[in-house]
């Protein structure tokens, strides 16, 4: 995919993160799965389905987990995939990319320090051959939803 590419798809996950109910307590994301060929095979944003699922979560909670299409997939998140939850019982997002076999993550911004004190999202991806794109031009409109809270 081009540069224009990545660029169109994160604008798309910045759309879905506006979809958010807005709480004090956790970020509005939004996350866009696309396949290999281009197209649009599922989408997700934070609270979409609970109080609890974040955007990845929730994107690939919409495939089977042998969705022949995520190994040639990139993911499309507005921020950084967790590396942490809040709530023990749910998967990390970055846990989840990996074991969906997804090779690329596009990411706008990294994750603050404001409920987890050192995210690794990107470097674990990395760590296991996902190529990490950071589009810190579109950073600022991926976090305009979530002004309310400390992003430092």
């Amino acid at each position: 995919m081009t540069e224009l590419d990545h660029k169109y798809w994160m604008n798309r996950a910045i759309d879905l993160a506006r979809e958010c109910p807005v709480v004090e307590g956790a970020f509005s994301v939004g996350a866009v799965i696309v396949s290999a060929d281009g197209q649009e095979i599922s989408t997700g944003y934070s609270r979409e389905t609970d109080p609890k699922i974040h955007a990845e979560e929730s994107a690939l909670d919409k495939l089977a987990p042998d969705d022949s299409r995520l190994t040639g997939a990139t993911i499309y998140s507005t921020l950084e995939p967790c590396s942490e939850r809040s709530t023990k019982t749910r998967v990390p997002c970055t846990d989840r990319v990996l074991q969906a076999g997804i090779p690329v993550v596009v990411i706008a911004w990294r994750e603050p320090s404001t409920f987890v004190e050192d995210c690794i999202g990107v470097e674990k991806l990395r760590e296991n051959g996902v190529k990490v794109i950071e589009l810190p031009e579109l950073a600022e409109a991926a976090m305009s939803m979530n002004r309310h809270l400390n992003l430092s």
